[in-house]
């Protein structure tokens, strides 16, 4: 499929600016960025959360800003994990793979 019609019904609007007619998303830049990140993100709302669980009720950061800092990086988790499928998703619909040889 063309990029030209790769959004979910073709180009959503007409060329209005001095975008150059071949402009393209940098796919790869997303993929690297979304499977260098994903794991980073979990990771850190793992060690914060059990941070939040070890922390004593005196301790500095307290235990409600270690639960702030988990979830936020629970939502950035999920942000680069959509992030991947749909990158993948649409790497896939626009190379699509060769039928096998008969």
């Amino acid at each position: 499929m063309p990029r030209s019609r790769s959004g979910a019904v073709g180009r959503r609007r007409e060329r209005t600016g001095t975008e150059p007619v071949t402009a393209r998303s940098a796919l790869g830049l997303r993929l690297l960025l979304s499977a260098v990140f994903l794991p980073v993100f979990l990771a850190a709302t793992a060690l914060f959360w059990y941070w939040t669980a070890v922390s004593g009720p005196q301790d500095v950061p307290d235990s409600g800003s270690l639960r702030v800092l988990a979830v936020a990086c629970a939502v950035l988790s999920v942000l680069a994990l959509v992030d991947l499928a749909a990158v993948l998703r649409r790497r896939r619909r626009e190379h699509p793979r060769l039928p096998p040889p008969r």
